[in-house]
């Protein structure tokens, strides 16, 4: 069978800044109409990534494929993409409508298109009021959606988005990842999209690359990177965890038995990867899969804790205790009126399901060691 058609497919592409290595290899594939985020820490290689889809910088090795096309040393302009910044890059002394214009009349558009066109796209980010105003006349959350309108009025292959709501305060940038998320849905363009904020990406993608040290740690669904991380650096980046070390004690088709700190008996999920009897192994379960167990309730995997602390964070409640008195373990319950929650000092018995125990590689599966 042929290779399936993708709108973009990097293969092996590499980048180093003499000793360091920016880029280790990448292999990605997005079909039409995703949205595909490119997420890990400062220095893990996302945006050496973006730029090198974007043309802005030349890797040392492997290829880029835009709709079919080889475009690994292809200018910026014959790419076919559009890029929607952090800091909005808006002309200033543009109207709205005229910065909105601007790429079509580079590209040799007759007025009349591009009125009607200036015209659509207002109305697709719903600011038609704004066309005859100057950007500083608007506030953060409409300069983004004029850039976001500036970008899909030319109708690009890819629209790649560096961070592009990293300088807004938390409640816009919350309203906006949604915005921008039904907008790509509404109008079926495909987005590469860069951040550092696991919370944006698990709201807005349909797949997550996670990167890490120049490679990427694992690339799946949000529910995927959440719920099944293969690493411990995936299970600690997305979200809070409890990872605990352990050893292997049995391992058949259903289920792993581990020998956790304090002498507990935990069984766990199978892995996906090979564990083998007396293998020192870290596994992960989510505090909010971790309950406080009442009288007569039972769960799969069952261990009597102290608990260090209670802490009420608004709409939940968080215990904390250790187990075997050395690592952490903690629970995440909703704050509800009138339900009584342990205080610290007292004993309780935490629960779990063999489901949301994950055992996690050290290093990325298939990495060296």
């Amino acid at each position: 069978m042929s290779e399936p058609a993708y709108k973009l497919k990097i293969r092996n592409l590499r980048k180093t800044y003499g000793p360091v290595i920016a880029l280790a290899g990448a292999n990605v594939d997005m079909r039409e109409g995703e949205f595909l985020t490119l997420l890990g820490p400062s220095g893990s290689g996302k945006t050496t990534l973006l730029m090198a889809v974007a043309g802005l910088l030349q890797p040392d090795g492997g290829e880029v494929w835009i709709d079919g096309r080889l475009a690994t040393y292809m200018p910026p302009n014959k790419r076919d993409i559009g890029m929607v910044f952090q800091n909005y890059a808006l002309f200033p002394h543009l109207t709205v409508a005229e910065n909105i214009a601007f790429p079509l009349r580079m590209r040799k558009v007759d007025e009349a298109t591009i009125k009607k066109e200036v015209t659509r796209v207002l109305d697709v980010v719903r600011l038609p009021q704004v066309a005859e105003r100057l950007p500083r006349q608007l506030s953060g959350g409409q300069q983004q959606r004029i850039a976001l309108a500036r970008c899909i009025v030319y109708k690009p292959s890819i629209i790649l988005m560096d961070e592009p709501l990293g300088a807004l305060d938390k409640k816009l940038r919350d309203q906006m990842q949604l915005e921008i998320k039904h907008l790509a849905v509404q109008l079926g363009i495909t987005v590469l999209y860069v951040t550092h904020d696991q919370e944006e990406a698990l709201v807005m993608s349909d797949r997550i690359c996670l990167m890490n040290e120049g490679e990427i740690e694992q690339l799946g669904t949000p529910d995927e990177l959440y719920f099944r991380p293969t690493s411990v650096f995936a299970a600690d980046f997305l979200g809070e965890s409890n990872l605990i070390k352990a050893t292997v004690s049995a391992a058949d088709g259903s289920a792993v038995t581990l020998k956790a700190p304090g002498g507990a008996t935990v069984k766990a999920a199978p892995a996906r990867f090979e564990v083998r009897n007396g293998q020192q192994i870290t596994f992960m379960v989510r505090p909010e899969n971790v309950h406080i167990l009442g009288s007569g309730e039972k769960a799969d995997n069952e261990v009597t804790v102290k608990l260090d602390d209670v802490v009420l964070v608004g709409q939940v409640t968080k215990a904390y205790s250790k187990l075997g008195g050395e690592s952490k373990l903690s629970s995440t319950q909703l704050t509800r009126v009138g339900t009584r929650m342990p205080k610290a000092g007292e004993e309780v018995r935490f629960g779990w399901s063999v489901d949301s125990t994950v055992l996690v590689a050290d290093k990325r599966p298939g990495a060296a060691a």
